[in-house]
């Protein structure tokens, strides 16, 4: 019964506390995983800024694996939730199966080629011998343990879906904490663990999704959730993986965009020098800070959206809105505030090399004139992903990154120098954000006019 009532709550509770308490595990969990990106950075700065530009230059290749597993989880999430909102909980069980299968396939293919090709991919980006080395050795390691992120991140979204943010956040807390713990240990070799530098870096994150994956999948299959696994039935639907997908391949081209994005910025920052690329990895991993908490408002945000979308609720589909674009404004302001006023505090927590701080300082300062903006903007694209319409999004994120933003940011960079870059991110944003909100109000009109009618 605690499962069923899980389910109705969606369509029943007050949208705010609702809001609230399926939010706030998936913010903390979300902070708690952007802190360990920051301390994991500061902790292989400690190599060299060469280890930590290696970093920059590897983590493309590690968002195009999250690209996969963020795309079919959001998929999966969104459409559970709206069949759970239709009341075909066998149906949404079925998709569970599904994406457990699709996680582990995606593993093993990602393993093989990381054994094979890691050095000849991150020989893509850079033709810095040092880099190549640091980076080679910390990828292939990632790579070669893939399942251990797939898994976890595509079985958070199952009971996501249903409207379980609990579980995936002690789940998420469970794999930070430990990568925490486990970095300076395995990087420098405190007590009696081996001395492993930027592998020991890689080989605590595996270990940590290890142990996380496990932990999920416990809650999967032995939980008292409204999705109920049962491989021993299990039947193949080509138009499960199809309705995920139709979700999830846009979301997961949007996260390839950032890929793509991410490396076409490596190379113009390239020629600036390797505290450069430093500064604007430190910028990415800072403002995980301010974006994630929004990415964590999201993870709630879904199944409301979703569920009383099938269930036919214009009211409730339309409070949850409202209240999402003020809280994640709010959220990405103070963002702002902060960057402004301690931006080169930030960058001395990493290093307090005199160029890679004044170039960093600089940095933060100008791309969170953006921060207003993309706070509602990520609302308004999950809007449109919890209504089942993926392509919105993907075309808005495909103008900005790379119509508008890696363009920009070369020709700023030819005719004024590093510093005209920053101010790339914040006339893509401006430009982009715009044109998704007068998208989304217009398909938001249309929505609630069918959902009218339905009744």
């Amino acid at each position: 019964m605690e499962g069923k009532h899980q389910e109705n709550r969606l369509g029943i509770e007050k949208v705010t506390s609702l809001l609230f308490k399926l939010s706030v595990p998936a913010i903390i969990s979300m902070f708690i995983q952007a802190l360990y990106s920051v301390i994991d950075s500061i902790w292989v700065a400690r190599i060299s800024s060469e280890a930590l530009a290696a970093l920059q230059i590897a983590f493309p290749v590690q968002l195009i694996l999250i690209a996969i597993a963020v795309g079919t989880g959001i998929g999966t999430s969104s459409l559970i939730s709206r069949l759970l909102g239709e009341g075909k909980d066998k149906k949404a069980s079925s998709v569970a199966e599904h994406v457990i299968l699709l996680s582990i396939f995606y593993g093993l293919v990602v393993a093989l080629l990381g054994a094979v090709f890691s050095e000849n991919i991150i020989k893509l980006f850079t033709d810095d011998i040092l880099l190549i080395d640091y980076a080679t050795r910390y990828i292939r390691i990632i790579l070669i343990g893939s399942i251990a992120m797939f898994i976890p991140m595509i079985a958070n979204n199952i009971l996501r879906g249903e409207g379980n943010t609990l579980i995936p956040m002690i789940a998420m807390l469970i794999g930070s904490i430990i990568n925490i713990i486990l970095d300076p240990l395995l990087i420098f070799g405190i007590g009696p663990f081996p001395e492993l530098g930027i592998e020991g870096a890689a080989i605590a994150t595996v270990i940590a999704r290890i142990l996380s994956g496990i932990f999920i999948l416990i809650m999967l299959f032995f939980g008292n959730n409204n999705i109920k696994l049962s491989f021993k039935t299990f039947k193949y639907d080509f138009n499960i993986i199809k309705n995920v997908y139709a979700v999830g391949v846009p979301a997961m081209i949007m996260q390839f965009l950032a890929s793509f994005m991410m490396i076409g910025l490596n190379k113009i920052l390239d020629g600036y020098g390797s505290d450069a690329i430093a500064a604007m990895g430190i910028y990415f991993r800072l403002q995980t800070f301010v974006f994630m908490p929004v990415f964590g408002l999201a993870q709630g945000y879904i199944p409301i959206i979703g569920y009383n979308y099938g269930h036919n609720n214009p009211v409730r589909v339309k409070e949850t809105i409202n209240i999402g674009f003020i809280v994640a404004f709010s959220f990405t302001t103070l963002g702002f505030i902060i960057f402004q006023i301690f931006s080169a505090q930030l960058i001395l927590i990493f290093d307090d090399s005199p160029n890679l701080v004044n170039i960093g300082t600089k940095a933060l300062r100008l791309i969170s004139f953006a921060f207003p903006i993309i706070g509602p903007a990520i609302i308004g694209s999950t809007t449109f992903q919890a209504l089942g319409k993926g392509i919105p999004s993907l075309i808005l994120s495909f103008s900005r990154q790379i119509i508008l933003l890696l363009p920009l940011a070369y020709i700023f960079s030819m005719l004024y120098g590093l510093n005209a870059i920053w101010y790339s991110f914040l006339i893509s944003e401006a430009v982009v954000g715009v044109v998704l909100f007068v998208w989304l109000r217009s398909t938001l009109k249309d929505v609630f006019l069918k959902m009218q009618v339905g009744k």
